[in-house]
Protein backbone atom coordinates (compact mmCIF):
# COMPACT_ATOMS: atom_id res chain seq x y z
CA UNK A 1 0.00 0.00 0.00
CA UNK A 2 2.89 2.40 0.70
CA UNK A 3 4.97 1.62 -2.39
CA UNK A 4 5.43 4.74 -4.48
CA UNK A 5 3.74 7.02 -1.94
CA UNK A 6 5.40 10.31 -0.99
CA UNK A 7 5.51 10.33 2.82
CA UNK A 8 6.71 13.33 4.79
CA UNK A 9 7.87 12.39 8.29
CA UNK A 10 8.06 15.32 10.74
CA UNK A 11 10.19 14.56 13.79
CA UNK A 12 9.83 16.77 16.86
CA UNK A 13 12.07 16.72 19.94
CA UNK A 14 11.73 13.84 22.38
CA UNK A 15 13.54 10.70 23.41
CA UNK A 16 11.20 8.75 21.08
CA UNK A 17 13.16 10.14 18.13
CA UNK A 18 15.12 6.87 18.15
CA UNK A 19 11.90 5.06 17.15
CA UNK A 20 11.41 7.53 14.32
CA UNK A 21 14.71 6.30 12.86
CA UNK A 22 13.34 2.76 12.72
CA UNK A 23 10.04 4.07 11.33
CA UNK A 24 11.74 5.94 8.45
CA UNK A 25 13.86 2.88 7.68
CA UNK A 26 10.82 0.59 7.51
CA UNK A 27 8.83 3.03 5.36
CA UNK A 28 11.73 3.22 2.90
CA UNK A 29 12.05 -0.58 2.84
CA UNK A 30 8.36 -0.78 1.87
CA UNK A 31 9.01 1.29 -1.23
CA UNK A 32 7.74 4.65 0.04
CA UNK A 33 9.51 7.86 -0.96
CA UNK A 34 10.35 9.44 2.40
CA UNK A 35 11.46 12.96 3.25
CA UNK A 36 12.15 14.10 6.82
CA UNK A 37 11.79 17.44 8.60
CA UNK A 38 13.46 17.70 12.02
CA UNK A 39 12.72 20.24 14.72
CA UNK A 40 15.57 21.90 16.59
CA UNK A 41 14.80 19.72 19.62
CA UNK A 42 14.87 16.51 17.56
CA UNK A 43 18.41 17.35 16.44
CA UNK A 44 19.52 17.25 20.09
CA UNK A 45 18.78 13.50 20.12
CA UNK A 46 19.69 12.38 16.57
CA UNK A 47 21.66 14.11 13.82
CA UNK A 48 20.06 14.93 10.45
CA UNK A 49 22.68 12.72 8.81
CA UNK A 50 21.02 9.66 10.36
CA UNK A 51 17.68 10.39 8.70
CA UNK A 52 19.38 11.33 5.46
CA UNK A 53 21.05 7.91 5.34
CA UNK A 54 17.81 6.09 6.21
CA UNK A 55 15.52 8.03 3.86
CA UNK A 56 18.09 8.56 1.07
CA UNK A 57 16.90 12.15 0.83
CA UNK A 58 18.17 15.47 2.20
CA UNK A 59 16.72 16.39 5.61
CA UNK A 60 14.95 19.71 6.23
CA UNK A 61 15.81 21.54 9.44
CA UNK A 62 15.37 25.27 8.81
CA UNK A 63 12.52 27.14 7.13
CA UNK A 64 14.97 29.72 5.82
CA UNK A 65 17.47 27.26 4.37
CA UNK A 66 16.38 27.58 0.75
CA UNK A 67 18.63 25.24 -1.23
CA UNK A 68 16.85 25.78 -4.57
CA UNK A 69 16.18 29.45 -5.42
CA UNK A 70 13.40 28.44 -7.80
CA UNK A 71 11.35 26.84 -5.00
CA UNK A 72 10.12 27.76 -1.54
CA UNK A 73 11.23 24.68 0.39
CA UNK A 74 8.33 24.30 2.84
CA UNK A 75 5.74 24.86 0.10
CA UNK A 76 7.50 22.49 -2.28
CA UNK A 77 7.65 19.64 0.23
CA UNK A 78 4.08 20.37 1.40
CA UNK A 79 2.86 19.94 -2.19
CA UNK A 80 5.08 16.88 -2.74
CA UNK A 81 3.60 14.85 0.12
CA UNK A 82 0.84 12.28 -0.38
CA UNK A 83 0.73 11.82 3.38
CA UNK A 84 2.28 13.61 6.38
CA UNK A 85 3.22 11.88 9.63
CA UNK A 86 4.37 13.69 12.78
CA UNK A 87 6.25 11.15 14.90
CA UNK A 88 7.02 11.73 17.65
CA UNK A 89 4.65 14.65 18.21
CA UNK A 90 5.44 16.50 21.43
CA UNK A 91 2.93 18.46 23.47
CA UNK A 92 4.63 21.63 22.23
CA UNK A 93 4.27 20.66 18.56
CA UNK A 94 0.61 19.68 19.02
CA UNK A 95 -0.05 23.03 20.72
CA UNK A 96 1.60 24.99 17.93
CA UNK A 97 -0.44 23.24 15.24
CA UNK A 98 -3.70 23.61 17.17
CA UNK A 99 -3.13 27.35 17.44
CA UNK A 100 -1.91 27.91 13.90
CA UNK A 101 1.58 28.98 14.95
CA UNK A 102 4.27 28.66 12.32
CA UNK A 103 7.67 29.75 13.59
CA UNK A 104 9.63 26.70 12.38
CA UNK A 105 9.80 24.27 9.48
CA UNK A 106 7.39 21.57 10.71
CA UNK A 107 4.30 23.66 11.55
CA UNK A 108 4.93 25.95 8.57
CA UNK A 109 4.87 22.95 6.24
CA UNK A 110 1.91 21.24 7.90
CA UNK A 111 -0.17 24.41 7.66
CA UNK A 112 0.65 24.58 3.94
CA UNK A 113 -0.08 20.98 2.97
CA UNK A 114 -3.35 19.56 1.63
CA UNK A 115 -2.22 15.97 2.25
CA UNK A 116 -3.72 13.87 5.08
CA UNK A 117 -1.88 14.46 8.36
CA UNK A 118 -1.30 11.73 10.97
CA UNK A 119 -0.02 12.61 14.44
CA UNK A 120 1.69 10.08 16.73
CA UNK A 121 2.09 11.72 20.18
CA UNK A 122 4.83 10.82 22.65
CA UNK A 123 5.13 12.46 26.07
CA UNK A 124 4.80 11.99 29.82
CA UNK A 125 1.56 10.30 30.92
CA UNK A 126 0.41 13.38 32.88
CA UNK A 127 1.24 15.73 30.00
CA UNK A 128 -0.83 13.54 27.66
CA UNK A 129 -3.82 13.80 30.01
CA UNK A 130 -3.47 17.54 30.67
CA UNK A 131 -6.61 19.51 29.68
CA UNK A 132 -4.60 21.83 27.43
CA UNK A 133 -3.11 18.94 25.47
CA UNK A 134 -6.45 17.15 25.30
CA UNK A 135 -8.14 20.34 24.04
CA UNK A 136 -5.44 20.86 21.40
CA UNK A 137 -5.80 17.28 20.14
CA UNK A 138 -9.57 17.67 19.99
CA UNK A 139 -9.14 20.86 17.96
CA UNK A 140 -6.83 19.14 15.49
CA UNK A 141 -9.20 16.16 15.23
CA UNK A 142 -12.07 18.50 14.36
CA UNK A 143 -9.96 19.78 11.45
CA UNK A 144 -9.45 16.28 10.07
CA UNK A 145 -6.05 15.42 11.54
CA UNK A 146 -5.76 11.73 12.46
CA UNK A 147 -4.15 10.57 15.72
CA UNK A 148 -2.22 7.36 16.29
CA UNK A 149 -2.57 6.91 20.03
CA UNK A 150 0.55 6.28 22.11
CA UNK A 151 1.14 2.94 23.77
CA UNK A 152 1.25 2.28 27.51
CA UNK A 153 4.36 1.14 29.36
CA UNK A 154 7.54 2.31 31.00
CA UNK A 155 8.37 5.88 29.97
CA UNK A 156 11.79 7.53 29.78
CA UNK A 157 10.84 9.83 32.65
CA UNK A 158 10.40 6.79 34.93
CA UNK A 159 6.60 6.80 34.97
CA UNK A 160 4.54 3.86 33.78
CA UNK A 161 1.47 4.72 31.70
CA UNK A 162 0.19 5.95 28.37
CA UNK A 163 2.63 8.13 26.45
CA UNK A 164 5.07 5.92 24.57
CA UNK A 165 5.35 6.52 20.83
CA UNK A 166 3.52 3.66 19.18
CA UNK A 167 5.72 0.98 17.67
CA UNK A 168 6.84 1.65 14.06
CA UNK A 169 5.18 -1.48 12.67
CA UNK A 170 1.88 -0.52 14.31
CA UNK A 171 2.11 3.02 12.90
CA UNK A 172 2.77 1.60 9.45
CA UNK A 173 -0.19 -0.77 9.79
CA UNK A 174 -2.45 2.18 10.67
CA UNK A 175 -1.25 4.07 7.59
CA UNK A 176 -1.76 1.04 5.35
CA UNK A 177 -5.25 0.42 6.74
CA UNK A 178 -6.19 4.05 6.11
CA UNK A 179 -4.80 3.96 2.58
CA UNK A 180 -6.68 0.72 1.91
CA UNK A 181 -9.94 2.50 2.74
CA UNK A 182 -9.02 5.19 0.23
CA UNK A 183 -8.37 2.72 -2.61
CA UNK A 184 -11.76 1.28 -3.64
CA UNK A 185 -10.32 0.23 -7.01
CA UNK A 186 -7.67 -2.00 -5.45
CA UNK A 187 -7.47 -5.17 -7.57
CA UNK A 188 -9.54 -3.65 -10.39
CA UNK A 189 -8.31 -3.31 -13.97
CA UNK A 190 -9.40 -0.05 -15.59
CA UNK A 191 -9.08 0.56 -19.34
CA UNK A 192 -9.22 4.20 -20.47
CA UNK A 193 -8.90 5.83 -23.88
CA UNK A 194 -7.82 9.44 -24.24
CA UNK A 195 -6.90 12.14 -26.71
CA UNK A 196 -7.61 12.56 -30.42
CA UNK A 197 -6.87 10.26 -33.32
CA UNK A 198 -5.01 11.33 -36.45
CA UNK A 199 -6.14 10.17 -39.91
CA UNK A 200 -3.56 10.52 -42.66
CA UNK A 201 -4.31 12.18 -45.99
CA UNK A 202 -0.77 12.20 -47.36
CA UNK A 203 2.74 12.31 -45.83
CA UNK A 204 2.28 15.92 -44.64
CA UNK A 205 -1.48 16.31 -44.07
CA UNK A 206 -4.02 14.70 -41.77
CA UNK A 207 -7.45 15.08 -40.16
CA UNK A 208 -7.71 15.36 -36.37
CA UNK A 209 -9.78 17.17 -33.71
CA UNK A 210 -9.36 19.56 -30.78
CA UNK A 211 -9.00 16.96 -28.01
CA UNK A 212 -5.92 17.42 -25.80
CA UNK A 213 -6.38 14.24 -23.74
CA UNK A 214 -6.56 16.13 -20.43
CA UNK A 215 -9.81 14.51 -19.28
CA UNK A 216 -8.71 10.97 -20.13
CA UNK A 217 -5.32 11.45 -18.49
CA UNK A 218 -6.99 12.87 -15.37
CA UNK A 219 -9.20 9.76 -15.22
CA UNK A 220 -6.15 7.51 -15.57
CA UNK A 221 -4.20 9.26 -12.82
CA UNK A 222 -7.17 9.34 -10.44
CA UNK A 223 -8.01 5.67 -11.08
CA UNK A 224 -4.40 4.74 -10.30
CA UNK A 225 -4.51 6.82 -7.12
CA UNK A 226 -7.66 4.92 -6.11
CA UNK A 227 -5.77 1.65 -6.42
CA UNK A 228 -6.55 0.48 -9.96
CA UNK A 229 -4.19 -1.10 -12.45
CA UNK A 230 -4.75 1.24 -15.41
CA UNK A 231 -4.23 0.71 -19.11
CA UNK A 232 -4.31 4.04 -20.94
CA UNK A 233 -4.67 3.97 -24.73
CA UNK A 234 -3.94 7.46 -26.00
CA UNK A 235 -3.78 9.28 -29.28
CA UNK A 236 -1.05 11.89 -29.95
CA UNK A 237 -0.97 14.34 -27.01
CA UNK A 238 1.55 16.57 -25.21
CA UNK A 239 0.91 14.96 -21.81
CA UNK A 240 2.87 12.67 -19.52
CA UNK A 241 1.70 9.90 -17.20
CA UNK A 242 2.93 10.12 -13.60
CA UNK A 243 1.63 7.13 -11.68
CA UNK A 244 3.51 3.83 -11.68
CA UNK A 245 0.23 1.88 -11.98
CA UNK A 246 -0.50 3.25 -15.46
CA UNK A 247 0.48 1.26 -18.54
CA UNK A 248 0.45 3.72 -21.42
CA UNK A 249 -0.12 2.63 -25.01
CA UNK A 250 0.38 5.31 -27.67
CA UNK A 251 -1.55 5.07 -30.93
CA UNK A 252 -2.21 7.34 -33.87
CA UNK A 253 -5.26 6.34 -35.90
CA UNK A 254 -8.78 5.20 -35.04
CA UNK A 255 -7.93 1.74 -36.34
CA UNK A 256 -4.92 1.47 -34.02
CA UNK A 257 -6.99 2.65 -31.07
CA UNK A 258 -9.68 0.09 -31.89
CA UNK A 259 -7.13 -2.74 -31.99
CA UNK A 260 -5.48 -1.80 -28.69
CA UNK A 261 -8.80 -1.28 -26.90
CA UNK A 262 -10.05 -4.66 -28.06
CA UNK A 263 -6.81 -6.36 -27.00
CA UNK A 264 -7.18 -5.08 -23.43
CA UNK A 265 -10.99 -5.24 -23.21
CA UNK A 266 -11.52 -8.81 -22.05
CA UNK A 267 -9.38 -8.38 -18.91
CA UNK A 268 -10.87 -5.04 -17.85
CA UNK A 269 -13.35 -4.50 -15.01
CA UNK A 270 -14.08 -0.87 -15.90
CA UNK A 271 -13.75 0.71 -19.34
CA UNK A 272 -13.98 4.46 -19.86
CA UNK A 273 -13.83 5.70 -23.44
CA UNK A 274 -12.88 9.36 -23.14
CA UNK A 275 -11.01 9.60 -26.45
CA UNK A 276 -12.29 11.75 -29.28
CA UNK A 277 -12.04 9.21 -32.10
CA UNK A 278 -12.45 10.19 -35.73
CA UNK A 279 -15.78 9.05 -37.20
CA UNK A 280 -14.37 9.24 -40.73
CA UNK A 281 -10.99 8.81 -42.43
CA UNK A 282 -9.79 9.38 -46.00
CA UNK A 283 -10.76 6.44 -48.18
CA UNK A 284 -7.53 6.75 -50.15
CA UNK A 285 -4.23 7.70 -48.50
CA UNK A 286 -1.71 9.27 -50.84
CA UNK A 287 1.85 7.98 -50.58
CA UNK A 288 3.23 11.23 -52.03
CA UNK A 289 2.43 14.80 -51.08
CA UNK A 290 -0.65 16.03 -52.92
CA UNK A 291 0.17 18.99 -55.16
CA UNK A 292 -2.00 22.08 -55.25
CA UNK A 293 -4.35 22.04 -58.24
CA UNK A 294 -6.62 24.71 -59.74
CA UNK A 295 -10.14 24.78 -58.30
CA UNK A 296 -11.69 22.95 -55.35
CA UNK A 297 -10.57 19.64 -53.87
CA UNK A 298 -12.77 16.79 -52.74
CA UNK A 299 -11.55 14.04 -50.42
CA UNK A 300 -13.69 10.95 -50.17
CA UNK A 301 -14.15 9.75 -46.59
CA UNK A 302 -15.17 6.38 -45.17
CA UNK A 303 -16.49 5.43 -41.75
CA UNK A 304 -14.11 4.23 -39.07
CA UNK A 305 -15.08 1.39 -36.77
CA UNK A 306 -17.34 2.61 -33.96
CA UNK A 307 -15.19 1.55 -31.00
CA UNK A 308 -17.75 2.31 -28.29
CA UNK A 309 -20.55 0.54 -30.17
CA UNK A 310 -18.33 -2.54 -30.61
CA UNK A 311 -17.35 -2.55 -26.95
CA UNK A 312 -21.02 -2.31 -25.96
CA UNK A 313 -22.03 -5.18 -28.22
CA UNK A 314 -19.23 -7.43 -26.93
CA UNK A 315 -19.61 -6.48 -23.27
CA UNK A 316 -19.66 -9.34 -20.76
CA UNK A 317 -18.95 -8.33 -17.16
CA UNK A 318 -17.26 -4.98 -17.90
CA UNK A 319 -18.71 -1.71 -16.61
CA UNK A 320 -18.63 0.43 -19.74
CA UNK A 321 -18.66 4.23 -19.61
CA UNK A 322 -18.80 6.49 -22.64
CA UNK A 323 -18.40 10.22 -23.13
CA UNK A 324 -20.72 12.43 -25.15
CA UNK A 325 -19.21 15.76 -26.20
CA UNK A 326 -22.23 17.81 -27.30
CA UNK A 327 -23.03 21.41 -28.22
CA UNK A 328 -26.84 21.29 -28.25
CA UNK A 329 -29.41 19.31 -26.23
CA UNK A 330 -26.57 17.42 -24.47
CA UNK A 331 -28.77 15.37 -22.11
CA UNK A 332 -31.10 14.24 -24.91
CA UNK A 333 -28.22 13.12 -27.12
CA UNK A 334 -26.42 11.56 -24.16
CA UNK A 335 -29.43 9.43 -23.21
CA UNK A 336 -29.76 8.29 -26.81
CA UNK A 337 -26.09 7.28 -26.92
CA UNK A 338 -26.36 5.51 -23.57
CA UNK A 339 -29.09 3.19 -24.85
CA UNK A 340 -27.95 2.82 -28.43
CA UNK A 341 -24.42 1.77 -27.55
CA UNK A 342 -25.33 -0.55 -24.64
CA UNK A 343 -23.46 1.44 -21.99
CA UNK A 344 -23.61 1.20 -18.21
CA UNK A 345 -23.12 4.95 -17.91
CA UNK A 346 -22.34 8.01 -19.96
CA UNK A 347 -20.65 11.30 -19.10
CA UNK A 348 -22.34 14.13 -20.96
CA UNK A 349 -20.10 17.09 -21.65
CA UNK A 350 -21.48 20.32 -23.12
CA UNK A 351 -18.24 21.51 -24.75
CA UNK A 352 -19.75 24.94 -25.43
CA UNK A 353 -20.28 25.64 -21.69
CA UNK A 354 -17.98 28.11 -19.95
CA UNK A 355 -15.03 26.33 -18.34
CA UNK A 356 -15.73 23.06 -20.17
CA UNK A 357 -14.54 21.40 -23.34
CA UNK A 358 -11.30 20.66 -25.15
CA UNK A 359 -8.07 22.20 -23.90
CA UNK A 360 -9.55 23.48 -20.64
CA UNK A 361 -8.15 22.58 -17.21
CA UNK A 362 -11.71 22.52 -15.83
CA UNK A 363 -14.90 20.78 -16.84
CA UNK A 364 -18.65 20.60 -16.21
CA UNK A 365 -20.39 17.26 -16.83
CA UNK A 366 -23.46 15.20 -16.07
CA UNK A 367 -23.03 11.51 -15.25
CA UNK A 368 -26.01 9.33 -16.27
CA UNK A 369 -26.21 5.62 -15.41
CA UNK A 370 -28.16 2.88 -17.18
CA UNK A 371 -31.20 3.58 -14.96
CA UNK A 372 -31.10 7.14 -16.34
CA UNK A 373 -30.26 8.56 -12.91
CA UNK A 374 -28.49 11.87 -13.46
CA UNK A 375 -25.61 13.22 -11.36
CA UNK A 376 -24.49 16.72 -12.41
CA UNK A 377 -20.93 17.60 -11.41
CA UNK A 378 -20.39 21.35 -11.14
CA UNK A 379 -17.40 23.26 -12.51
CA UNK A 380 -14.22 21.69 -11.15
CA UNK A 381 -10.72 20.79 -12.24
CA UNK A 382 -10.58 17.82 -14.58
CA UNK A 383 -8.87 15.89 -11.79
CA UNK A 384 -11.78 16.68 -9.46
CA UNK A 385 -14.34 15.71 -12.11
CA UNK A 386 -12.43 12.46 -12.77
CA UNK A 387 -12.46 11.63 -9.05
CA UNK A 388 -16.24 12.22 -8.84
CA UNK A 389 -16.87 10.08 -11.94
CA UNK A 390 -14.82 7.18 -10.62
CA UNK A 391 -16.50 7.22 -7.20
CA UNK A 392 -19.93 7.22 -8.86
CA UNK A 393 -18.89 4.34 -11.13
CA UNK A 394 -17.87 2.35 -8.05
CA UNK A 395 -21.23 3.07 -6.37
CA UNK A 396 -23.10 1.89 -9.47
CA UNK A 397 -20.95 -1.24 -9.70
CA UNK A 398 -21.71 -2.06 -6.06
CA UNK A 399 -25.43 -1.65 -6.74
CA UNK A 400 -25.18 -4.09 -9.66
CA UNK A 401 -23.42 -6.64 -7.44
CA UNK A 402 -26.23 -6.38 -4.87
CA UNK A 403 -28.93 -7.22 -7.41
Amino acid sequence: MLRGKNILVCVSGGIAVYKACDLVSKLTQRGAHVKVIMSEGAQKFVSPLTFQALSRNPVYTDTFDEKDPEKIAHIDVADWADLCLIAPATAHMIGMLANGLADSMIPTTILATEAPVYIAPAMNVHMYAHPAVVKNMQQLSSWGYKFIEPGAGYLACGYVGKGRLEEPLTIIQVLEDQLDKQTPYQGKKVLISAGPTVETIDPVRYFTNRSTGKMGFALAEEAAELGADVTLVTGPVQLHTKHANIQRIDVTSAQEMYEQMMNAYKDANVVIKAAAVADYRPKHVHTEKMKKQPGDLSIELERTIDILQTLGEQKTAQFLVGFAAETNEPIKHGLDKLQRKHLNAIVVNDVSAKGAGFGQDTNVVTYINEHEEQYPFALDTKEGIAHSILLQVMKDMEKKDEV
